[in-house]
């Protein structure tokens, strides 16, 4: 037997300085990506699959008369065309959201039980209502502009405060006035009381405005179905394989273990694909009925259309305050627009996510939440990064600012005023929540620190020469991170020396497979190179509630280190039986099993392999893999403070973010890399929603920003270079003490951009414009402060 020694002892710890939890260790997929050896759902092919094109209404809302496929059936390569009925016929179930809100007077959320395709009405333009297989794409393109649609047009509403008032447009019979939800939170009695009692009150009408998601990787399936199992398997992209598989069974009704998701790389989807969509059932349905593989793939065109969208709020937010500045009580009400049909998660973020997340770091002792989630003709709503959580931070942040400066109060000493103080965690927050760290006026200062904020009225001159406006901006951010649950770890010692580790949690662009083999080199020092992560086979993946929420490093690392305990138990038997000696004095440390008081050792990767080779006797482990999952994983409490800087040229209402500092509290940082690289993308993400990105839909309900000429993206000139700073506090709901990172560049980017805005525009005395701030709105607003509009 070959003993673990102390020179192989010191390898490992030399290489937890390396590859350990803290170390900016690369992504392990970087080299495959960049180099263009991905594997996305696209470049996977069957033999003998067939393709498929879907059509769609070309009408917002309408009574479906008549779907005549006739024509298209005759085309060639055409192999079948099939509208609502078929699939109908088929049994197929509805997509339903499993959220359980519940409207003030208790009643549930009402549901749209939208099917596959539309068969009694069209509801926005792109809603499909029949799709062709062919034998080669072209082909079913082609097939499908020869289905004639019928629909008698009807009247359309795109605005959810229109759309809720007596006498709108109903797209259901089933829910009055479209309100599918009203949404109450808050003992308003109290709430009302305190506003009856505040020295002052501020008000704002704000807009969130809705955004297309434009992953660069469109949405995508290859289904096939075997007759004789009686399975159905689906490559496709998603946030996780466990969830969705269970969420596909149940609108095939069908037991889980009859289908089969698979997901290769996926390039991005920020909530976007992690719901089932109609043209996935439509190619399990084809594969099914022609015995072969079928393949589809979204066009950007119709990306735009049917993918869903985000955020989409028309609120009315109030702020209380005594004389002194400090909170009372605080209340938002309004819309939240869902769009068609409601799937998924989509009334959470519209209505639950931004009231657990509107008090933000602040003392606000009541609150108050009425949100109507409507349903209009356009496009559905789904999660978008953040979901809930930039814009119930946006909120708060731009009412402070209102509140600052009607109450001539500076900015900073009003926030300060009001922050939750480390003395006072664990803090139960009005949103019903308790926040268990975080030291907020410490992440705060730091970020005044590392902006140069005191030297700001010294940069403000030297724009003001050169003819620009200059404005700053400091907002603080809190996000309420996915709610509890489960969680799956499992760590599998392969014959050849790797280590599978298998978590629900799924990389979308995130870089899980070097965190987490981070955190399973800390917990168990197996090497670093020889862990492959496993996520994207629900036959293997069996658990796990996928990535979402920025709950991956606090749930799947939760399930790591609860594995790898177990792990350690199996090698203190095994290591026990190989060093013949008493399991109760086998210790583990270094990756190593060791014989207490004495250099008799053996590695764990040693340890494996000899369990792998022969036999042991009845009660020693036969190998250490493990199958855990998790108790259900609490949210954890992400937080920062963000500084903008913009300068605003007069003339022509552009907008320029020259500097942008951020400090964050992530808790337990696994790989500060990764972590900056996530801070970016979400800033990025947030310029774009407060500077140019808006869905727009005219009187028709016809989007008239239906494709990358009509909707703008930031480019790499409209960043600002990043100054980035932490200031973590660990939290206490999980072992690692990590918070969670993936969304919280939006929550911090949209209010300090907007606020900068405004701040460089007060010299004119705008107060308030809704994003986004494009050059237009910004140059119209100073014309009409000019009073040469």
């Amino acid at each position: 037997m070959q003993e673990h020694t102390k020179s192989s002892s010191l390898e490992n710890a030399i290489a937890l300085q390396k590859y350990g939890v803290g170390q900016p260790v690369r992504r392990k997929e970087d080299d495959t990506l960049v180099r263009g050896k991905g594997r996305y759902t696209d470049d996977f092919n069957l033999p003998g699959q067939a393709y498929a094109y879907v059509v769609r209404s070309t009408h917002a809302h309408g009574v479906i008369r008549g779907i005549d496929t006739s024509a298209a059936k005759a085309m060639p390569g055409v192999l079948g065309v099939w509208t609502g009925s078929d699939l109908n016929a088929a049994g197929y179930g509805p997509f339903t959201c499993g959220l359980p809100l519940k409207s003030r007077d208790g009643t549930p959320l009402l549901q749209t039980n939208r099917m596959a395709l539309a068969t009694d009405k069209v509801r926005f333009v792109g809603d499909p209502v029949a799709f062709v297989v062919a034998e080669t794409l072209a082909q079913a393109r082609d097939a499908a502009e020869a289905v004639a649609l019928d629909v008698d047009p009807l009247p359309v509403v795109t605005d959810p405060a229109e759309a809720a008032k007596p006498g709108a447009p109903q797209l259901y019979d089933h829910i009055p006035n479209n309100v599918a939800l009203d949404y109450h939170y808050g003992d308003m009695e109290k709430v009302n009381a305190a506003f009856a009692s505040a020295a002052h009150v501020v008000k704002l009408d704000i807009e969130n405005t809705r955004v297309a998601v434009v992953s660069m990787e469109p949405r995508v399936g290859l289904a096939s179905y075997d007759k004789k199992t009686e399975r159905y398997t689906i490559q496709v992209p998603t946030q996780g394989v466990a969830g969705n598989r269970a969420n596909l069974a149940k609108n095939l009704k069908v037991p889980n273990e009859k289908v089969r998701i698979l997901t290769g790389n996926v390039g991005g989807s920020f909530g976007m694909k992690n719901i089932n969509y109609p043209e996935y059932m439509c190619i399990l349905f084809a594969a099914k009925e022609l015995g072969r593989p079928v393949k589809w793939l979204d066009e950007r065109s119709t990306s735009f259309l049917s993918d869903s969208h985000g955020r989409a709020q028309k609120i009315h937010a109030e702020l209380a305050l005594d004389a002194e500045g400090h909170f009372l009580a605080t209340k938002l009400s309004g819309y939240g627009n869902v769009g068609a049909y409601i799937t998924g998660v989509a009334p959470g973020p519209l209505s639950l996510n931004t009231g657990k997340n509107f008090s933000s770091v602040y003392r606000t002792p009541l609150m108050g939440i009425d949100i109507k989630v409507v349903l209009t003709n356009t496009t559905l709503m789904g999660a978008y990064r953040g979901a809930g959580r930039p814009e119930a931070n946006y909120y708060m942040e731009r009412l402070i600012d209102r509140a600052a400066d009607e109450m001539g109060i500076n900015r900073l000493t009003l926030r300060k005023r009001n922050f939750i103080k480390p003395n006072q965690m664990p803090f139960p927050a009005s949103s019903g929540v308790t926040y268990d760290s975080g030291d907020f006026q410490a992440v705060f200062n730091k970020a005044l620190e590392i902006s140069d904020h005191e030297n700001f009225a010294k940069r403000k001159k030297e724009s003001k020469k050169a003819g620009k406006l200059r404005g700053i901006a400091v907002g603080s951010y809190l996000e309420v991170t996915a709610p509890p649950g489960v969680e799956l770890g499992k760590i599998v010692f392969d014959p050849d020396g790797s280590v599978q580790l298998i978590t629900g949690t799924l990389d979308y662009g995130q870089g899980h497979a070097s965190a987490f083999a981070q955190v399973l080199c800390a917990q168990l020092g197996v090497p670093f190179e020889s862990v492959k992560l496993v996520q994207g086979d629900s036959d293997i993946v069996h658990t796990g509630n996928g990535t979402g929420g920025s709950r991956s490093i606090t749930a799947s690392g939760m399930a790591i280190v609860q594995a790898s305990k177990l792990v350690i138990e199996k090698g203190k038997r095994a290591a026990a039986h190989m060093l013949e000696a008493s399991e109760a004095d086998i210790e583990f440390a270094d990756g190593a099993f060791t014989i207490a008081g004495t250099d008799r050792s053996i590695d764990i990767m040693e340890l494996a392999k000899k369990l792998h080779d022969g036999k042991v006797p009845e009660g020693v482990p036969g190998s250490l893999d493990v199958d855990h999952t998790t108790e259900p994983v609490p949210s954890a409490f992400p937080n920062g403070c963000h500084v903008a800087e913009v300068e605003v040229d007069p003339d022509t209402g552009v907008v320029e973010i020259v500097r942008y500092s951020a400090v964050n509290d992530f808790g337990t940082v696994i790989n500060p890399m990764l972590v900056a690289g996530q801070l970016h993308g979400g800033v990025v993400q947030g310029i774009g929603q407060a500077l140019m990105e808006h869905v727009q839909y005219d009187e028709n309900g016809q989007p008239v920003t239906g494709s990358l000429l009509d909707y703008a993206l930031p480019r790499a000139d409209d960043v600002p270079n990043m100054t980035i700073g932490d200031h973590p506090v660990p939290a206490t709901s999980n072992p690692l003490g990590s918070k969670g990172c993936g969304e919280a560049g939006c929550a911090g980017g949209l209010s300090t951009i907007v606020n900068a805005v405004l701040d460089a525009l007060s010299d004119y005395g705008i107060k308030h414009l809704d994003m986004p701030l494009t050059s237009e709105r910004v140059w119209r607003a100073i014309q009409e402060a000019k009073g040469t509009a």
